[in-house]
């Protein structure tokens, strides 16, 4: 970590850098980035980094939202100022080694509710406020197609090769298959500051899942969305495509973006999750927090599942939560608590997919637990004992974008967990989603239609 600048420029100066790479994450979790000279990087530390305010502006496909107060035609799109975190500084080793920086938003205020990463530094700091150390960890499923950008373009993403074919879950076989490309994800991403726990095959054909190593809350969304991006420019390397939908193919399981969560005291000694005296090692304070997330989550659930394909991941008995539900080490329901140690002793939000915005999981995974503990909330939902798919009595979630986007609107818990700007903002852009696919002429439609109608 270098928390020093002058010891950072040290750093720089003995990789011999003329240039460096930064990037900021947008509302749908996407890097935008830039690559600037050393002498832009040396003022930018100083006066900061101008960067376009349509990043808050635009969605994953760069229209323009027409319903944004933070960005639009009305501001004229001016630069506001990022901020690079210098904790964040790493090398990409396939890119010879050039280095990177995350930025932000913090210290601009006229765009600093819209951002992201900031809002998560904002949830961190009122964790360490409560006494609280928040370490989380991400893990990835996703699909990786022996295609490029021009062939799945040019197939109108249709009949595309998967590197392998059939379902084979932790195979020993189908990753020799790929073995470079395969070694290249282990052995490059630990390079780049993202260290795994695991790495293999899934059900599913050509599906990988990753496991990120746990860390502190912005350490850990870092990782997450570098994860992301790295995967892809690798997968390019070996003329790949990996893809991180939610639901590519409605025949084949959904992608998740499970997320693995606990407090500790703020020396990081004690896991507060754990009580040896309860008979399920549960301590109060975690069955606050998971009462919490209960709670809030049919409130916040676009940021779990931000895109119209996200609600096409939750089918009963394909490994996505459907309910407002938790159980110990369940893999039905939308909470999981994993019990089995002390040290180890955690919770596993299940309910988002891999196309979330890691810092907007993140942060509402930690501010609805928060939630539960400040309000002292009762976990007084019972845990699934068994197949949560067959229970008819919890809580169901919302079935699109537009369904959980009305209720987050109605509701004041996200204004009181994420504030009044940004909620509005995020609101705006997921009525926008919304508005785009509703527009939209789909094959299902001419295939049912077309001629019978």
């Amino acid at each position: 970590m270098h928390n020093n600048i002058n010891e950072l420029l040290k750093k720089l100066d003995a990789d011999k850098w003329d240039k460096i790479k930064f990037a900021i994450t947008d509302i749908d979790g996407i890097l935008r980035g830039k690559i600037i000279s050393r002498k832009k990087f040396l003022k930018g530390l100083q006066e900061g980094f101008g960067f376009c305010n349509v990043i808050f502006g635009w969605d994953s496909n760069d229209a323009v939202y027409n319903n944004s107060l933070i960005s639009g035609w009305h501001t004229g799109y001016p630069d506001a100022m990022a901020t690079i975190d210098s904790d964040t500084y790493r090398t990409i080793p396939w890119e010879d080694k050039i280095p990177f920086f995350i930025a932000d938003f913090s210290n601009s205020p006229q765009i600093a509710s819209a951002c992201p990463r900031t809002l998560l530094k904002q949830i961190q700091q009122q964790c360490t406020n409560s006494g609280y150390l928040a370490n989380f960890a991400k893990e990835y499923e996703w699909f990786n197609f022996k295609e490029t950008s021009q062939s799945i373009d040019e197939k109108s993403f249709t009949n595309l090769q998967p590197i392998t074919p059939g379902m084979f879950g932790y195979s020993l076989l189908k990753p020799t298959q790929n073995k470079a490309f395969f070694n290249d994800l282990f052995n490059l991403l630990p390079q780049f500051n993202i260290p795994l726990e695991g790495l293999h095959t899934e059900t599913g054909n050509g599906v990988y899942e990753a496991a990120i190593d746990y860390t502190n809350i912005l350490e850990a969304a870092d990782r997450a969305v570098l994860f992301k991006t790295s995967v892809k420019q690798i997968a390019y390397t070996h003329e790949t495509i990996a893809c991180f939908m939610a639901k590519w193919n409605s025949n084949l399981p959904g992608c998740s973006g499970h997320i693995h969560q606990s407090l500790w005291n703020r020396a990081g000694t004690t896991n507060l999750f754990y009580n040896e005296a309860d008979n399920k090692n549960m301590s109060d304070l975690l069955k606050h927090y998971i009462a919490g997330q209960l709670y809030c989550l049919p409130y916040i659930l676009p940021m779990y599942a931000p895109t119209v394909n996200s609600y096409k991941r939750f089918i009963e008995g394909a490994w996505a939560s459907t309910t407002v539900s938790w159980g110990i080490e369940n893999r039905t329901t939308a909470l999981r608590v994993i019990n089995n140690t002390k040290e180890g002793t955690h919770l596993e939000t299940r309910v988002p997919g891999a196309d979330a915005n890691p810092y907007l999981s993140l942060a509402a995974s930690l501010a609805s637990g928060l939630y539960g503990i400040k309000n002292k909330l009762p976990l007084t939902l019972p845990a699934t004992q068994g197949n949560e798919y067959e229970n008819t009595t919890t809580q169901k979630l919302p079935k699109t974008l537009h369904e959980a986007t009305e209720a987050m609107k109605a509701s004041p818990v996200p204004k009181e967990l994420f504030g009044e700007t940004f909620t509005d903002h995020f609101i705006r852009t997921r009525e926008w989603e919304w508005e785009q696919f509703i527009q939209k002429v789909t094959d299902w439609e001419l295939k049912r239609y077309f001629e019978i109608i």
